[in-house]
């Protein structure tokens, strides 16, 4: 699986920087938005496996609309949310909506890496399992046409042979003639 693709969204440009730049650094595809309805632009028009957003921002769309806007645009996409301290409790409430989890400020980043890493980890066995349904799916439709196949050839035999059976069985024809018909039958 290839590296993430991440969406960093502050409107501190030191944090919006500090984690594009480590997180570029880790060979994360990264891309940045200063507020959240850039954010959700950015959302509309892009895949991200995973988006880092502050909870609290200026300008009408906050943490929590950009975590909602990623969700209705893809399940898939791992929302964590940055919050002060003050606000674990909108965190919480924020990850009762689908998010993934959430960091306090100042962000720590090796806790950062850390999570991107659980993430891909576990994109990587969703993936895996879903190769190994689909692996599954295409064994089984094929044994299941193995054994129809199978089943319509055995059918066949069991009236040939019954064929044979009642060609042997016939006491009025010579037995070399009753083999020589029987044989034509094979």
């Amino acid at each position: 699986m290839q590296n993430l693709k991440i969406l960093v969204v502050d409107d501190d440009p030191v944090t919006l920087t500090l984690l594009q730049k480590r997180l570029k650094k880790e060979d994360y595809e990264v891309e940045t938005a200063i507020d959240g309805v850039s954010a959700i632009e950015l959302i509309n028009a892009n895949y991200y496996d995973v988006i880092l957003t502050d909870l609290m921002m200026p300008g009408g769309v906050d943490g929590i609309g950009v975590l909602e806007a990623a969700k209705k645009i893809n399940i898939k996409t791992e929302v964590i949310l940055i919050t002060a301290h003050g606000s674990v409790d909108n965190a919480i409430k924020a990850m009762k909506k689908g998010a993934a989890d959430y960091l306090q400020k100042p962000v720590n980043l090796d806790e950062v890496l850390l999570r991107m890493e659980k993430i891909r980890s576990m994109k990587m066995l969703l993936k895996n399992a879903n190769d190994l349904r689909d692996a599954m799916d295409i064994t089984e439709q094929t044994s299941a046409e193995t054994i129809q196949n199978l089943e319509l050839a055995l059918s066949e035999m069991e009236k040939l042979f019954t064929k044979v059976k009642t060609i042997l069985a016939m006491e009025d024809v010579p037995a070399k003639e009753r083999i020589a018909l029987a044989l034509e039958k094979l």
